[in-house]
C-alpha cells in the first residue's frame, strides 16, 4: 500500500531457508579454507602496521627531544655535553628502528612505508642537525644508512623467539632512508638551522648567521635543481625551505647595515619582529 516498505528481493526467501544455507556450509572445504589463510594474513600485517606506526610515533617523540636539546647549544656554558648528550638521545632512537628493522625481516619494505615515514623524516632531522653543529656540514644518506645497520648485541633482545626461530635470524639488521624521506628530513632541517641563527644573534654570535646564509643557499639551490620533477611532498616543502632562507637573510641584512647602530642584547627582538613582518606580508600575498 501508500507509504509502506519496499520489498526487497531477499525477502521472498524464508529465513529458515537461509539459515539452512549457512548450515550446508562446509568449514573444511577449500574455499573457506583459503579465506581463513587470507583472514589471517591480512590481521597479521595489519598488526604489524599497527605496531610499526606506534615506533614510528615514539621515533619522531625522541627525535624531536634531541632537537629541542641541541638548540641550547648556542647558550650552553659547554656546548660538547649538549653534544655527547644528543647523541645519548640518538642512540636511544636507534634502537626503536632497529625495533622496525626487526619487524620488516622478510617483508617488503615500501608496503609499510607509509607507516614509518614520518619517524624516519624526524631522525634525518635531528642526525643532521647534530652533525651540521659538529661539522657545519651536511650529512649524507649513505652515511645515515651507515648508522642504521644493528647487529645482535645479547640474547634479550630475542627472548620472545623460540630457538628454532632465533637460529633463522640474521645476525645484522638494516633500515635504510629512502631518498624521498632524506630529502624531507633536510627540508624541515633549515626551519631548525633558521631558529639557531636568530638564537645566535641573542648570544652575540654574528659569524653563525653569515654561515648558516650561505649553507641554506646551498640547499635551496638543490631543491630547485629538483623542481617539479620530484615528489610532491618536496615540492610542498620548498615553499618553508624559502620561507626560513629569507628569514636568515633578512638577518644578514640587518647585522651588515644595522649592526653597529643596534646593541647586540637587542638584535634578538629586532629579528623577531622582522621575521613576525615577513610572515604577515606572505600570507597576505
Amino acid at each position: 500500500g501508500s507509504g509502506g516498505f519496499r520489498k526487497r528481493k531477499h525477502d521472498n526467501f524464508p529465513h529458515g531457508q537461509r539459515r539452512e544455507e549457512k548450515e550446508n556450509v562446509n568449514p573444511s572445504s577449500a574455499l573457506m579454507t583459503s579465506f581463513k589463510s587470507f583472514q589471517l594474513e591480512l590481521d597479521t600485517r595489519h598488526d604489524k602496521y599497527e605496531r610499526l606506526v606506534k615506533l614510528s610515533r615514539d621515533i619522531t617523540i625522541e627525535s624531536k627531544r634531541t632537537i629541542f636539546l641541541l638548540h641550547r647549544f648556542t647558550s650552553a656554558p659547554n656546548g660538547e655535553e649538549i653534544l655527547n648528550e644528543s647523541e645519548v638521545k640518538l642512540d636511544a632512537v636507534r634502537r626503536k628502528i632497529k625495533q622496525v628493522a626487526q619487524d620488516l625481516i622478510g617483508e617488503d619494505m615500501y608496503q609499510f612505508h607509509r607507516a614509518i615515514s614520518p619517524g624516519l623524516q624526524e631522525y634525518v632531522e635531528a642526525v643532521s642537525f647534530q652533525y651540521f653543529i659538529r661539522t657545519r656540514s651536511l650529512i649524507s644518506v649513505e652515511e645515515i644508512n651507515k648508522q642504521l645497520i644493528f647487529t645482535a648485541e645479547d640474547r634479550e633482545e630475542t627472548t620472545n623467539m623460540t630457538s628454532n626461530s632465533h637460529d633463522k635470524q640474521p645476525h645484522t639488521w638494516s633500515l635504510k632512508v629512502t631518498p624521498v624521506d632524506y630529502l624531507l628530513g633536510v627540508a624541515d632541517l633549515t626551519g631548525e638551522l633558521m631558529r639557531l641563527c636568530i638564537s645566535s644573534v641573542g648570544n652575540g654570535d654574528i659569524d653563525t648567521p653569515f654561515e648558516l646564509s650561505q649553507f641554506l643557499r646551498q640547499i635551496y639551490d638543490g631543491f630547485t635543481f629538483i623542481g617539479n620533477t620530484g615528489p610532491y611532498e618536496v615540492s610542498k616543502k620548498l615553499y618553508t625551505l624559502k620561507q626560513s632562507l629569507a628569514k636568515v637573510e633578512n638577518a644578514c641584512y640587518t647585522l651588515k647595515v644595522r649592526g653597529s647602530e643596534i646593541p647586540k642584547h637587542m638584535l634578538a627582538d629586532v629579528f623577531s619582529t622582522k621575521t613576525e613582518l615577513i610572515d604577515q606580508e606572505e600570507g597576505l600575498s
